[in-house]
């Protein structure tokens, strides 16, 4: 050993006997799995609303029309499946398991949804937690998820340093209360990070405040904020201050917490969508899907795009090459028949479809065959092909919802 050594072996090139070889701790996703970005949601002691900033944050990226998923780390204070109202088991199969889904559609896997009793308490040592973690990851059967949220236990632990070892985090979120012994909780989460070279997006402050709603007086319940000195002295960005809100409390009482209508959180979604690395991956996807021969279908009643996919008077099928319309035909509606529509237009070679609704088993037949679905459109039909062209068109809703039955839109 030489005497200048600094006991790192990862920065030294030198070969010696006393050379220690770094454990790789990483774990790989289910393969069945493809997870874009993943966020760790930090806190360097309870009780500070990290799970509840974990579901908001979920709740808003879902908003924006990402897929987001929850993994729930904090097995042993887990409060996930409580706001989102979910009580359901995972399903499960051979090849794993399947997490549930809440009502609009957010995926989340917690231990309390694998208890008998939701009240058991989990009386487990570090290792068979972390083993736990480590099985969310690996064997439940996430499928394409844009965002995945991990609710870290608190502290900076055994548990908290499996995640940060086993998981690519691509950045994480300190949640803090305004209490001046929380500059040296948030210190230790800091430097954790740090030493592990994970990037940190920035700091929220939970129970900044309370604002009365008869007199519109605010009140600093827990004292005068220290976040921005904390963020200053380390370099980082407050996101956002969250006030002490009946109204959230009770959203997450009554399961409901995807329902709260608050934004309080757009300016660390706007952190998220612009990760350097998920912009360029998205503009390369766009330019490689869009600069090539492709065929779109759209959903017509005359000249404007339906309302229904399967009570439509008929298709356009947009040929287009390079982000430009080569060639148009209209062919009529051949029949709704079950299942016959979403195969009738991928035997045309269609690779993407546009119409103002479309019920559930189309979809799920059009994802099978990896053709891409717009729903919410309308207006002109050559208009909203120009606009998917450009990038512009997005799903503003998933399902139709006009029929009782998925049949008679979708003939599933």
């Amino acid at each position: 050993m030489s005497e200048n050594c600094n006991q790192n072996c990862n920065t030294c090139s030198d070969e010696c006997a006393d050379r220690k070889e770094q454990t790789d701790f990483t774990a790989k996703p289910h393969e069945l799995s493809n997870i874009k970005k993943v966020i760790g949601i930090v806190s360097g002691k309870g009780g500070v609303g990290k799970s509840l900033v974990t579901s908001m944050l979920a709740v808003t990226m879902n908003r924006r029309g990402y897929k987001a998923a929850i993994l729930d780390a904090d097995i042993t204070g887990p409060s996930i499946p409580k706001a989102f109202g979910i009580t359901q088991k995972p399903d499960a199969s051979e090849l794993g398991l399947f997490p549930p889904k809440s009502k609009t559609g957010i995926q989340l896997i917690s231990i309390n949804l694998l208890l008998e009793n939701e009240t058991d308490p989990v009386i487990w040592r570090g290792p068979i937690l972390s083993g736990v973690i480590k099985q969310f990851w690996s064997e439940v059967i996430w499928g394409d998820v844009d965002f995945m949220f991990i609710d870290m236990p608190p502290g900076t632990g055994d548990v908290p340093l499996t995640v940060f070892q086993s998981i690519k985090l691509d950045g994480i979120i300190i949640v803090a209360s305004p209490q001046e012994l929380v500059s040296m909780i948030v210190s230790k989460a800091v430097k954790m990070a740090k030493s592990m070279n994970i990037p940190i997006l920035g700091l929220v402050e939970n129970m900044s405040y309370f604002k009365c709603p008869e007199c519109d007086k605010v009140y600093k319940i827990f004292g005068e904020s220290t976040i921005e000195k904390i963020a200053e002295q380390h370099q980082l960005k407050v996101l956002v201050k969250l006030p002490i809100d009946p109204k959230i409390a009770a959203a997450c009482d009554k399961g409901m917490i995807e329902f709260y209508d608050g934004n309080w959180l757009d300016g660390a979604a706007d952190i998220l969508e612009n990760l350097e690395e998920n912009k360029d991956n998205t503009i390369l996807e766009d330019k490689k899907r869009r600069n090539t021969n492709m065929k779109i279908a759209v959903a017509i009643e005359g000249k404007e795009v339906a309302k229904h996919f399967g009570h439509c008077e008929g298709f356009v099928i947009f040929e287009t090459e390079n982000q430009q319309i080569m060639n148009s035909e209209t062919i009529p509606n051949p029949g709704h028949r079950p299942g016959f529509l979403p195969n009738f237009l991928n035997d045309m070679g269609v690779k993407v479809i546009i119409s103002g609704g479309i019920g559930g088993g189309a979809i799920e037949i059009f994802n099978e065959k990896a053709i891409e679905v717009i729903t919410g459109a309308s207006g002109d039909a050559q208009a909203a092909v120009e606009q998917y062209l450009q990038g512009n068109l997005k799903s503003t809703e998933s399902v139709c919802h006009e029929h009782q039955h998925h049949d008679e839109c979708d003939g599933h």
